[in-house]
């Protein structure tokens, strides 16, 4: 409780912050008057509750509700992030620009200074002054709406214009972004094929070929027939096992049920398996626990079994430790034969220190979505020790799903998603 409530205070804080300087490059300094100040500030007073309201109901929301909110709530995230990081690259140019504006007052004020001071009852040498236009140094020490042009009407400042073009320039990139990011994650998931050579994979097991399914993340936003998609590309494929590397909902039971049923018709040699997420510990775990071992799907909660010429192993994903449901390493891992291959389904990359340390050739894992939105894969990879693809471990290899799904904004961007078929190679062939 009292971290769930430091994590909201910590992004109310952050929210409020970057929606001010929002306020402020995009309102406050584009100068377009009073009446489209007042509205625009009413705006985005309004989307900047949209976000936590959505993250805060959805999930106990049936989904012909949630999506109501969920929708406008997190296409506004994904535009506010955009927009706030568009206009923070330009920040450089703006200040550039006003530093070389100070430096034309100063150099304006000294040359004034030492011009003929020629006044009499309000005349100058080239005629009657014109306090408006008299006052010395660049624009940018007039007032921010506008300047007064030779023909009496107004114009905006130098410092306005830029503005203005940089406001423009911010919403531009963040809606394309954000377009093409949103055509990529309700597309359908791309097929990836990975060969994947375990030293003591036994020749029986060469070839063996599992689909790599994780983070679908069905909830107010994706459906039941995004599952249908998912099956029929897994049974096209048609693998040897599958497994579910866990995030499968962000919602209970009763509100999913239906959406995660066409995973039922999940057909493959061995079977198809699943290990449990964070998010299913958001969810109602026992529950979706026994719902999907309803579907036909094996559930391995820290535990293992003997497919041809390897094991195959699940332990629980680490946020069950908050609720006595945590990874057992111990129970799925020892007393088995040294001498042969075992592959892990494991929901969080950063997992695979404890896989190395208990003998695990091959890890499977999901949870990152390869970053979903670029550039969050930077803050990521300060958490796990891959984002996405193969790499290797302190000797144990790990494989890491982008996942077919998406959290909260309906929006991929550098991050396609993806089943994958991964086929095992054996050294002994």
């Amino acid at each position: 409780m009292v971290t769930a409530f430091l994590t909201f205070a910590l992004y109310t804080g952050a929210s409020a912050l970057v929606h001010w300087y929002l306020w402020r490059r995009l309102i406050h300094d584009t100068a377009l008057g009073a009446r489209t100040a007042r509205h625009g500030t009413r705006v985005l007073a309004v989307l900047a509750v949209l976000p936590p309201i959505a993250m805060a109901t959805t999930r106990d929301l049936p989904q012909h509700i949630g999506r109501w909110i969920a929708w406008p709530g997190y296409v506004w995230l994904a535009l506010m992030m955009y927009v706030t990081i568009t206009l923070l690259l330009a920040e450089p140019l703006r200040l550039l620009l006003a530093r070389g504006g100070k430096s034309r007052r100063a150099s304006g004020g000294a040359r004034s200074e030492a011009l003929p001071q020629k006044i009499s009852a309000g005349v100058t040498e080239s005629g009657p002054r014109n306090p408006q236009r008299d006052i010395p140094g660049d624009e940018g020490e007039r007032p921010a709406e506008a300047r007064d042009s030779s023909d009496g009407s107004a114009r905006p400042t130098r410092r306005v214009v830029l503005a203005r073009a940089t406001a423009i320039t911010a919403g531009a990139v963040a809606t394309s972004l954000v377009g093409h990011g949103m055509n990529t994650a309700l597309g359908p998931p791309r097929l990836a094929h990975v060969r994947i050579p375990l030293a003591r994979l036994g020749r029986q097991a060469d070839g063996f070929r599992i689909a790599v399914v994780s983070d679908i993340h069905l909830g107010p936003i994706l459906g039941e027939r995004n599952t249908e998609r998912i099956v029929e590309i897994v049974n096209r494929a048609a693998p040897d096992a599958v497994a579910i590397v866990g995030d499968l909902v962000d919602g209970s039971v009763d509100h999913l049920g239906r959406a995660a049923a066409p995973l039922r018709h999940l057909t493959s040699r061995y079977g198809s398996y699943f290990v449990t997420g964070n998010h299913e510990y958001k969810s109602g775990a026992e529950p979706w626990i026994e719902e999907i071992g309803e579907l036909g799907i094996r559930v391995l909660r820290n535990e293992r079994l003997e497919l041809p010429a390897f094991d195959l192993a699940g332990v629980n994903d680490v946020t069950g430790t908050d609720h006595g449901d945590g990874p057992d390493y111990e129970a799925a891992l020892s007393d088995r034969d040294p001498g042969r291959a075992v592959v892990l389904l494991a929901h969080q990359p950063v997992m695979v220190h404890e896989a190395a340390r208990h003998g695990v050739d091959l890890q499977l894992s999901g949870h990152t979505h390869g970053g979903q939105m670029a550039p969050l894969g930077l803050l990521a990879s300060l958490q796990q020790p891959a984002i996405a693809g193969l790499h290797e471990i302190d000797g144990t290899k790990l494989y890491v799903s982008r996942g077919t799904g998406f959290w909260g904004p309906p929006v991929r961007v550098g991050a396609p998603p993806d089943i994958t078929i991964l086929e095992l190679q054996s050294r002994n062939r």
